[in-house]
């Protein structure tokens, strides 16, 4: 077991997050056995690029495997954690790739008994899906964030080239509400608002197509989050809104000059933490 102690690891949704783990854990020299736990169709796209080496029901995968990364949507992932509990053996890694956390660790407080669970969230994507958009590289230099310490994950994180960030869950999910979600509601608004005026794509150039980029995403991903990370949301959203409606009355002041340099500051900071 090259580098580290787990033999088997079962990928629950082998989709782009899935996938991508999978190929970045190969490329980090895991050299355990990887099975597939998903549909047909999925599976036999997964086998083509060789991102498993397996694929079985979830109870059979769960039965012999190390660490069992559930990479499904929120609440898939909040109904399968018992599942997967129920049939993997005594002390067995659980850990999820779920976008909001607080909602899944209070679900496996209560459910996992059998195996130890740690919440984790990559921040990392496209805003195309699927295993064939799998890519060995997408966490690499990305937060990865855990809500609890566990060494053997840690190490193969920071292995795939991933940033390490602990952080507890209420903290988490206020955190993304922030850079994550917030920015997924001014993308869509904005597209909207572009959108109701027929002729606004005539003159639209990059600003516009780079700030409604996230104005592409599916519906059914962010269902889940706004479901379950309601309140950091609203807050979040609250102080945007505040903050914008000062800058409404800002316009035509001197002060505007001190809040350019105040958001570029902090626009940089931004980008060398990346």
């Amino acid at each position: 077991m090259a580098g580290g102690q787990w033999s088997v690891v079962s990928i629950a949704g082998v989709g782009l997050m899935g996938g991508s783990f999978a190929l970045a854990l190969r490329r980090a020299g895991f050299q355990g056995k990887i099975i597939g736990v998903s549909s047909p169709a999925t599976i036999e796209k997964a086998r083509a690029r060789g991102v498993i080496d397996d694929a079985l029901p979830l109870d059979q995968a769960a039965a012999q495997s190390d660490l069992v990364y559930v990479a499904q949507p929120i609440e898939r992932i909040l109904s399968m954690l018992p599942e997967v509990d129920a049939h993997v053996r005594p002390g067995t890694l659980i850990t999820d790739a779920g976008s909001t956390k607080l909602a899944i660790v209070q679900q496996a407080n209560a459910h996992v008994r059998r195996g130890r669970f740690v919440g984790g969230h990559p921040l990392a994507g496209k805003e195309s899906r699927g295993v064939e958009e799998a890519d060995a590289n997408l966490f690499r230099g990305r937060p990865y964030v855990l809500t609890s310490r566990e060494p053997e994950l840690e190490h193969w994180i920071e292995r795939i080239g991933a940033r390490l960030v602990i952080l507890d869950p209420v903290e988490h999910d206020r955190l993304v509400a922030l850079v994550s979600h917030v920015p997924q509601l001014i993308s869509t608004a904005l597209a909207e608002v572009i959108g109701s005026e027929t002729r606004a794509v005539e003159v639209a150039g990059p600003a516009a197509a780079d700030l409604t980029r996230l104005a592409l995403s599916p519906y059914d991903i962010w269902r889940d989050i706004f479901s379950t990370n309601a309140g950091a949301i609203d807050a979040a959203l609250g102080a945007f809104i505040a903050r914008l409606e000062e800058l409404r009355v800002q316009l035509r002041s001197v002060e505007m000059e001190w809040v350019f340099e105040h958001a570029a500051s902090a626009a940089r900071e931004l980008r060398r933490s990346r």
